[in-house]
């Protein structure tokens, strides 16, 4: 999450020495992945004033004109703009600079009339969406001024890695509570005179006459709150708002819009704006709903694609339109807030955590509303935040809230799940001993109230009563408050001892266990494990052919041993090619070997590389040698996925798919012959066969079968132990299928829709037969033909559950391809 040090500045007293603060961050557990300083990115754009403007002497629609920007002589532009006139003061971006998307300004000639910079619209600086014509600056503006001196764009921003037991500092207010404990520092909570502005209207509609409610499952929405803002004018943010989204990279949209998000930031607290006309029925209300989706629904995001849901998913629905958003994710592009919405309905919620993360991550929408829903939103005070954006709407794009009938807060309350506060004992002589620091009564009180706990002393010297606050989820034991209140005295302050008692052991961890078993796995698999240099040249991506995306920037070496050993590899595979070049040139034709090793990868303004364990393997001509009764097969793609499918087996993955990688995708596999590997939603790594111009450029002989996978990854997957199976005692009723599809159905697709389908009662799906024919089966098609398995484990199958079941897999596979059944 990126934070501005200018806008935390607001509410709590920020230290100056920024380094010093980074590294007190990190010791308290908020990891400072880089430090940006604002304002750079506006580098030779400076404030001019608009001496002369003529009209262009070969062009109806541009104009000439002479703009002081501070030097010794006005400059030449030719400006496209309606807007232009003389007398006004506009951002000049001067050549040499360059504008948000590497947009360089240069000397240039347009229609033969020389051109010596560009005067600037909102949206060629990232400052808005409005392209209309040129900013026109107050005549207040001092010309020659750096553009972002005079837009007080100048700020730090910190791109903090809050861990996911912190969802409370996802937010500004957040952050500065956090620091308010990290220095014993007073800090302001802007909430209570914020929501205080807010002012009803009473003849209006009541809200609660014009909006109704219904929560299905308390389980996937807690709370869910709605006001109603009528005549509101949808248009362009005032700059201080601009200003403060931009500055932690968020683009404005539009006031409606821009609002929500900066409550989301300030406060942590997701917001939805709908079109209330749009949501209205034919009862003369909008009847929200929140439900499971049914399965099978459909819906069309913000971001203009339809998505097919489950019923694991939650939608806000209304019973005319049906879904109209995915909960905590995404809105509805149907219901979407335009230029011409007048009403609002503003949505406040809150969603079950585990359900949001599952649905962003199946529909690949990881939105900042889901990466707070996931980690846990405090159902407590949102009618405070409501109240907040709803006067803050109010204030930038006119219109009034309407009140209620019911009650004096002008909103619709459905909370059915409330969260209670956590009540603690703090046993301050066993947390000392545990310790091993005496830390003071007084301290330990104070951090802890400034953390938002009610602290309330006991009699007893050695006791504190403390009530945790709803927004820290992760307060659940008294060890917790230990933690809270060590990190923020410092891990520095303990004094080093060496731990007493006898018959300690140790134990090993979830990751050794997993590493074990990957070894195993893979020496069964007939792979020799085998060790490579860390140290890389700096063109081994680029013979791999690898895109270099999502591996961040080399690190190099300030002192390398030699110019081909100068950056930190940021991937096995180059290293264990090498090794193959290496076996092949001495005779060694069959070559498997894997490695287990770290890849590390940087970005610009991160202090310190991170870096990744990996295993990757390589797998170079045939399993064996050939004989007089059998030839040896090459090493093909399904001999790298039938080592992954038994290191998977291992390691208890499960919901193990492959997604077919395109060329695009993957440069460095051969086209057709590599996919990703996934367990579920999580992304493990990749496999195929190595292109053969990566596999030449390593001096080595194609083919080349390879895996990379992400060690970490495979932890947080794998399960200590397959699930057990009973032998069936029930007969399976088997059944062959064989669809025409087009050439770009995967197989894959088709295991989905057909498993999805199938239930509990399919039991295997296999497929053993594809088929390409154009005089039969069709120019551009292919049939595949799978053998299914259908069992109940409770009891014999009749004729007719198995052709229900069948005809129902059947239709919803062609339904979501487009497959026909071949007769």
């Amino acid at each position: 999450m990126k934070v501005s040090l200018k806008w935390l500045s607001e509410y709590v007293e920020v230290p100056t020495d920024i380094k010093a603060l980074c590294d007190r961050l990190d010791l308290t557990g908020t990891g400072v992945e880089g430090v940006e300083k604002t304002g750079a990115a506006f580098d030779g754009v400076v404030v001019g004033y608009v001496e002369t403007c003529e009209m262009h002497p070969d062009s109806d629609h541009m104009h000439v004109v002479k703009v002081n920007v501070g030097a010794d002589e006005p400059i030449q532009i030719v400006c496209g703009a309606p807007n232009i006139a003389a007398g006004i003061k506009v951002p000049v971006a001067t050549v040499g600079a360059v504008l948000p998307g590497d947009f360089k300004i240069k000397k240039s000639k347009l229609r033969g009339v020389t051109s010596c910079g560009m005067c600037c619209s909102r949206r060629e600086l990232g400052m808005g969406s409005e392209h209309d014509g040129i900013w026109i600056l107050p005549d207040e503006a001092p010309v020659g001024m750096p553009f972002a001196q005079y837009a007080k764009l100048v700020d730090t921003v910190l791109d903090l890695e809050i861990t996911p037991n912190r969802p409370d500092c996802l937010s500004v207010v957040g952050m500065a509570r956090e620091l308010g404990a990290m220095y014993q520092r007073n800090w302001v909570n802007p909430l209570a005179d914020a929501a205080a502005k807010l002012s009803l209207d009473t003849t209006a509609t009541p809200v609660d006459k014009a909006v109704r409610v219904t929560i299905e499952d308390a389980l996937r929405c807690p709370r869910y709150t709605a006001r109603v803002i009528r005549g509101v004018k949808v248009g362009p943010s005032p700059d201080w708002m601009v200003e403060r989204l931009a500055a932690i990279g968020q683009r404005s949209i539009n006031n409606i819009v821009d609002v929500t998000n900066y409550i989301l930031f300030l406060y942590g607290q997701p917001l939805h704006a709908f079109d209330l006309d749009k949501l209205t029925g034919s009862e003369g209300l909008a009847h929200i709903v929140v439900r499971a989706a049914e399965e099978g629904e459909h819906l069309t995001t913000l971001d203009g694609e339809a998505r097919t849901l489950t019923s694991d998913m939650t939608v806000i629905a209304t019973p005319e339109q049906g879904a109209v958003a995915l909960a905590g994710v995404m809105g509805g592009l149907d219901t979407e807030v335009t230029d011409d919405t007048v009403n609002i309905l503003l949505e406040a919620a809150t969603f079950e955590a585990g359900r949001t993360s599952r649905t962003s991550r199946n529909l690949g929408l990881i939105s900042e509303s889901s990466m707070r829903y996931e980690r846990g939103v405090d159902d407590h005070d949102i009618d405070a935040r409501s109240a907040a954006a709803a006067a803050l709407i109010v204030e930038v794009a006119g219109g009034t809230v309407s009140a209620a009938a019911t009650n004096d807060a002008g909103i619709v309350d459905e909370w059915p799940l409330v969260s209670e506060s956590v009540e603690l004992e703090f046993r301050i002589s066993r947390f000392c001993a545990m310790v091993g620091a005496d830390i003071p009564r007084d301290f330990i009180a104070d951090i802890l109230t400034r953390l938002g706990c009610v602290v309330i002393p006991a009699n007893e010297p050695d006791f504190l009563y403390v009530t945790a606050p709803t927004f820290r989820p992760d307060l659940e034991r008294e060890i917790d408050l230990y933690e809270e209140v060590l990190r923020l005295w410092g891990m520095d302050r303990i004094p080093a001892t060496l731990p007493g008692g006898r018959g300690r052991f140790g134990t090993r961890s979830q990751t050794e266990h997993v590493l074990d078993t990957i070894n195993d796995a893979l020496r069964a698999s007939g792979l020799n494990e085998t060790m490579t240099y860390s140290f890389a040249e700096p063109s081994d991506l680029e013979h791999l052919r690898m895109s270099p995306e999502g591996l961040g920037e080399a690190v190099e070496l300030i002192n390398p041993l030699n110019a081909d050993q100068s950056v930190m590899r940021q991937s096995i595979i180059p290293g264990l090619l090498r090794s193959v070049a290496y076996n092949q040139s001495r005779g060694v034709k069959n070559v498997q070997l894997y490695e287990i090793g770290v890849v590390f990868f940087a970005a610009e303004g991160r202090k310190q590389p991170k870096e990744r364990r990996r295993v990757a393997a390589v797998l170079a001509g045939a399993m064996h040698d050939g004989g007089w009764n059998n030839a040896p097969a090459a090493f093909d793609f399904f001999d790298g996925k039938g080592v992954v499918e038994n290191l998977a087996r291992e390691l208890a993955l499960p919901k193990l798919r492959f997604k077919a990688l395109t060329a695009d995708e993957a440069p460095h596999l051969q086209p057709g012959r590599g996919a990703q590997v996934l367990s579920g939603g999580t992304v493990l790594g990749w496999v195929g066969e190595v292109h053969p111009l990566a596999v030449d450029a390593f001096d080595a002989s194609a083919p080349v079968v390879a895996f990379e996978l992400d060690v970490e990854a495979l932890v947080k997957s794998a399960r200590p132990a397959r699930e057990y199976v009973d032998v069936p005692t029930f007969p399976a009723v088997s059944m062959d299928v064989a669809f025409v599809v087009d050439e770009a159905v995967t197989c894959e697709k088709l295991m989905q829709c057909m498993t999805s389908a199938g239930g509990k009662l399919l039991e295997d799906a296999r497929l053993f037969d594809v088929y390409r024919d154009e005089e039969r089966v069709g120019v551009g098609k292919k049939s595949m033909a799978f053998a299914l398995t259908y069992r109940a484990t409770d009891r014999t199958l009749t004729s007719e559950e198995v052709d229900k079941a069948h005809e129902r897999l059947i239709k919803k596979v062609s339904g979501a391809t487009g497959a026909e059944v071949r007769g």
